[in-house]
């Protein structure tokens, strides 16, 4: 009975050590914001160099575009949606429930902090993770399907013109920046 265990334990013992010095190699990289991208970038370039040399997996590279175009959209927009908001206080006067809400409303001009949908650290993380599997599915044939690359391309523009006019007009229009360039507040200092 014991020697029907111990494999089991031993592996159980090996897979939590693994998931223990990922997390660890992770947590160190957290605060190096510029060198967590600029690898990022480097594993793209990368990528993009498999595709252009090799002429093939363009599948796979429109696939990896529009994730990656996903997350930077998800890394755009507020947590909280206004227009959703909105939507629901349109319900709620139609449906006779008054303002009974002793929180501050969402109508007037207070200062509310932006909370982006997908935290920087989580974009990093799903475009690394997404890179280094399109780099392994360039390793197999099965994922090169031959496909007119040009049409993908437009295809992908198209997409992004279209996505970036709309999210560029719901900023302006619920008036929220999710950048945050420019001069930092310093508390405490009297310049």
């Amino acid at each position: 009975m014991m020697s029907e265990e111990a494999p089991a334990q031993n592996l159980q013992h090996q897979f939590t050590r693994v998931t223990r010095q990922y997390q660890q190699l992770l947590d160190r990289w957290t605060p190096y914001t510029l060198n967590r991208w600029l690898a990022t970038g480097g594993l793209l370039l990368v990528f993009f160099l498999r595709i252009v040399l090799a002429q093939g997996w363009y599948i796979v590279c429109y696939a990896h575009a529009i994730y990656l175009l996903n997350l930077l959209l998800a890394f755009l927009q507020p947590r909280f949606d206004p227009s959703l908001q909105e939507d629901l206080l349109a319900e709620d006067a139609e449906g006779g429930a008054g303002d009974t809400s002793p929180l501050p409303s969402a109508r007037d001009d207070e200062f509310r902090p932006f909370v982006r949908r997908l935290p920087e650290w989580q974009f990093w993380l799903s475009a690394t993770r997404a890179t280094i599997v399109a780099l392994l599915c360039t390793l197999s044939e099965v994922f090169d399907v031959p496909v007119y690359w040009p049409i993908l391309v437009v295809y992908f523009f198209v997409l992004f013109a279209l996505t970036m006019r709309r999210q560029i007009q719901h900023m302006i229009k619920y008036k929220y920046v999710p950048f945050d360039i420019g001069r930092k507040a310093r508390y405490g200092s009297n310049k």
